[in-house]
């Protein structure tokens, strides 16, 4: 402490009397304060950096790029950080291909700033190694090349880059540049996590509920959900919410499924939104409200989610929470079905039988009935196999009929077993 505070003093002296060394080690002392002081760190970064000094330059540059002890000024910022960059600094370099990456401060041009993170990532900085390997990854300003990728990412890694180590864990959960290895995967996830990284966190979580390169672990799953989602993880906060609904890792509690969900679907993601939809409408967690309902759907839907798309034609198809309207009901299904949802395809299968909302075909009908039979569904089983029995929209044929309702009947489809008991008696009495 004493050696410290004595170290501190001589550096002091050392600033004041114009060292532009010392100048900038006092301004990352006083960053480096709890709570930084950050005016005081940009007065002897500026100091430092008007000597010349490029890690000064790179430091007031940074305080310029995020408005901390002066005012937010991008293009500052870029001034400072050419000035840094242009004397061989590595941090100068890698934060302006940063700015040229983002059009912060000068007009984006992402070669400029795959040229000026080469620069970086070739002297060993661990951010220009990692902001390299995501322009390989992307195809960014470089050819894509994801071999390439992964070995600026392993760099970075090696150096204890967070992003570096999630992003070379992804790789090898993908098998993407690099061969495959879960176990890989999950080590570099848990380097990343360690260091408070909610991404790594988020997907380390994913690992120990899948069992993937770890032994599987649903309370395991859930600490590392939800120390990333107390960090504003929109996956990990549906994620923790999933496991509350179906009461794996933690208690069941709808109520703080709803509370994650939320959180989630307000940062826009898909999945949660969706969730959130089928609370209000079931009223599970939450009072039930149909409008509501339908208000997540359709923020849902709009990102493509078929759940969603599902669900909010069901609400137009029996006015729940919106008018009725069976035109965009079987508009709704037909996105869905279209992605392959098993449950909208047999719902638009029943809208072209009747003809409620689009011309009746029973062609049409037939054809996603058997979509979503294929994927299991009892009740377009049955009502394929009722279909195969009256030659309506296909060929009549009694055996493939009883086959159908038979598959509804395992599951126990209570038509389809009247159906097949009632076609059976008939071949008994012929």
């Amino acid at each position: 402490m004493i050696t410290r505070m004595f170290e501190t003093e001589k550096t002091k002296e050392l600033a004041q009397s114009g060292d532009p060394e010392a100048q900038y080690a006092l301004g990352r002392m006083y960053g480096d304060e709890t709570p930084p002081d950050h005016e005081e760190a940009a007065k002897w970064y500026r100091l430092s950096a008007e000597q010349g000094h490029p890690g000064g330059q790179n430091s007031l540059g940074f305080l310029y790029g995020t408005g901390n002890g002066v005012s937010l000024d991008h293009k500052e910022a870029v001034r400072w950080y050419r000035l840094s960059a242009e004397q061989g600094h590595p941090g100068g370099q890698s934060n302006l291909g940063l700015a040229y990456s983002k059009g912060e401060g000068v007009p984006q041009d992402l070669e400029e700033a795959a040229k000026w993170y080469r620069l970086s990532a070739e002297q060993g900085h661990p951010g220009g190694q990692y902001n390299l390997g995501t322009m390989y990854h992307r195809g960014k300003g470089v050819p894509q090349d994801l071999e390439e990728a992964a070995k600026w990412y392993r760099l970075s890694a090696e150096q204890g880059h967070s992003w570096g180590q999630n992003n070379l864990g992804t790789m090898c959960q993908t098998g993407k540049g690099v061969p495959q290895n879960l176990e890989e995967a999950a080590k570099w996830y848990r380097l990343s996590a360690e260091q408070g990284n909610a991404e790594a966190q988020s997907n380390l979580g994913w690992m120990y509920e899948n069992g993937a390169g770890v032994p599987m672990g649903k309370e395991e799953a859930a600490k590392w959900y939800r120390l990333s989602a107390e960090q504003g993880n929109a996956r990990a906060q549906h994620s923790i919410g999933l496991l509350y609904w179906r009461g794996e890792g933690v208690p069941q509690d709808h109520e703080e499924t709803a509370k994650w969900y939320r959180l989630s679907a307000e940062q826009g993601n898909e999945e949660a939104q969706y969730g959130l939809g089928w609370l209000y409408e079931s009223g599970d967690g939450m009072p039930m409200d149909y409008e509501e309902a339908a208000r997540w759907y359709r923020l849902s839907a709009e990102q493509g989610n078929s759940w969603a798309q599902n669900n909010l034609g069901w609400l137009y198809e029996n006015e729940k929470g919106v008018p009725m309207d069976l035109e965009e009901a079987a508009e709704r299904y037909i996105l869905a079905a279209e992605k392959g949802n098993p449950w909208a395809q047999y719902n638009i299968g029943r809208m072209y039988s009747s003809g409620k909302g689009v011309p009746q075909d029973h062609e049409e009908a037939a054809r996603w009935y058997l979509l979503s039979a294929e994927q299991g569904i009892a009740a377009a089983q049955n009502n394929l196999g009722v279909m195969y029995e009256d030659g309506e929209g296909v060929p009549m044929d009694p055996e493939e009929a009883m086959r159908l309702y038979a598959l509804a009947a395992e599951q126990g489809h209570e038509m389809a077993l009247y159906n097949l008991n009632r076609m059976r008696q008939r071949q008994e009495h012929q």
